[in-house]
């Protein structure tokens, strides 16, 4: 399994910093993520040997399996060890063995090279351990089993655990199968696997399993949603569909509206609780790519300096944030300033586009003003912070009629005087 060295061209990060990047940057971001999968996994058989792990053999094992796998389908080798959730799972794992190897299940290897296996329909035969009473094939689903450790069988025709035949998708006896969603618009398709079974999919408020009766609302919702992508916003769309493969339901907020999410250790999955139409989709599937590309960006470029415990005012957040999470955020609502750029000159309801690009526009810029005054930016920090603000000068410069301004002043200052009241005066 080869490695490779990263870097990032002066004119890539230039161009991220004003917000985009577009198909190239999401591929080289894609290649560093899959490097930093490839680093970990190997962190898990070199960490179990030096602490002497009792699954150090068979974490080994599997990962003579995996290469023999890849030697001839390297493919189906690549589409699990990129898997989002197995991400964070070899992160957990290698952190585990070094703090608490108790706690490690470094024998999970197993389980991958299973589904490389599966997936390439190569004939193997490898003992798993399971946990409480399930085994998650990453990519594929979970199989229900009462034994500990269960043997799975792929061959050309098919494969099992124990007794437990895998389906390609969808459901059997023991076995519940990862859904898929798929739209297309202009010319290009998006596919996103449905993971709600993973327990590493990600760090969120994760709903339970998404009932059949409400997947044609999330395909029409992501058709609705891709088909405004592309038709009005195609840089973004590429990036959107070379980011994520895969859509992990989150529950709804108690007060209503849409959640999304975005983690650095699941790069390829976004987190959505069920969209109410196609335009809130479209907004938030354009707010959390940023997150992705600025997460992955962060793995070979430094942009904070180690948190101080400073803490300041977002205008998206109800809490004091810490530098790099305002970064985040910032960079998010800058594309989110630019989809409502974009869109409202398509949207029938030009008053609401409108107050959003002006209200996020706005906010974006006064969030950058409080980076650039932190002293928390590195200089390549600097560079890119100074390239995010000044696109919004720009933009600020661009006239929005005197109903939406009203409307996102008065959401502004509304959000400023409930923030103060507590958390005091922001620092600025």
């Amino acid at each position: 399994m080869s490695f490779r060295r990263h870097r990032i061209s002066d004119e890539l990060f230039t161009l991220m910093a004003s917000g985009g990047g577009g198909a190239e940057a999401m591929r080289q971001l894609a290649a560093i993520e899959r490097s930093k999968h490839l680093l970990l996994l190997r962190g898990v058989v070199l960490g179990a040997r030096t602490a002497g792990h009792p699954g150090a053999r068979d974490a080994a094992d599997a990962y003579e399996l995996l290469a023999a796998v890849q030697d001839k389908a390297p493919a189906a080798v690549e589409a699990v060890l990129c898997y989002p959730s197995v991400g964070a799972w070899l992160r957990t794992t290698v952190m585990e063995l070094e703090r608490d190897p108790a706690r490690a299940r470094p024998d999970g290897l197993a389980a991958l090279a299973a589904a490389a296996a599966i997936r390439a329909r190569a004939p193997l035969s490898v003992e798993v351990s399971t946990h409480d009473g399930s085994l998650v094939l990453p990519s594929l689903g979970v199989a229900s089993v009462a034994e500990d450790r269960v043997t799975v069988r792929s061959t050309p025709e098919g494969a099992r655990v124990g007794d437990v035949v895998i389906m390609p998708s969808g459901d059997a006896p023991g076995w519940r199968g990862l859904r898929r969603l798929t739209a297309s618009a202009n010319g290009h398709t998006l596919e996103l696997m449905v993971d709600d079974l993973d327990p590493h999919r990600m760090a969120a408020d994760v709903a339970g399993r998404l009932p059949d009766e409400e997947l044609p609302w999330w395909r029409a919702a992501l058709r609705e949603a891709w088909q405004i992508l592309t038709a009005h916003h195609p840089a973004t769309a590429d990036e959107i569909r070379l980011a994520y493969r895969v859509v992990t339901p989150l529950r709804e907020p108690e007060r209503g509206g849409q959640v999304s999410g975005t983690a650095s250790e699941t790069f390829g999955a976004v987190g959505v609780s069920a969209p109410p139409d196609g335009l809130t989709l479209a907004a938030a599937l354009a707010h959390e790519v940023q997150h992705a590309k600025l997460g992955a960006l962060q793995e070979v470029v430094r942009l904070t300096e180690p948190d101080d415990r400073s803490r300041f005012y977002a205008p998206w957040r109800d809490d004091p944030r810490p530098v790099a999470a305002l970064l985040q955020g910032a960079y998010a609502f800058l594309g989110v300033s630019g989809f409502w750029r974009r869109q409202r000159r398509h949207q029938q309801i030009a008053l609401y586009a409108d107050a959003e690009f002006a209200r996020w526009r706005d906010g974006t810029s006064k969030a950058v003003d409080t980076l650039m005054d932190s002293g928390l930016l590195t200089p390549a920090g600097r560079r890119f912070v100074t390239g995010m603000g000044r696109v919004l000068l720009s933009w600020l410069g661009e006239p929005v009629p005197a109903p939406a301004m009203a409307n996102a002043r008065h959401r502004a200052e509304r959000h400023l005087t409930r923030w103060r009241l507590a958390n005091g005066e922001p620092r600025v």
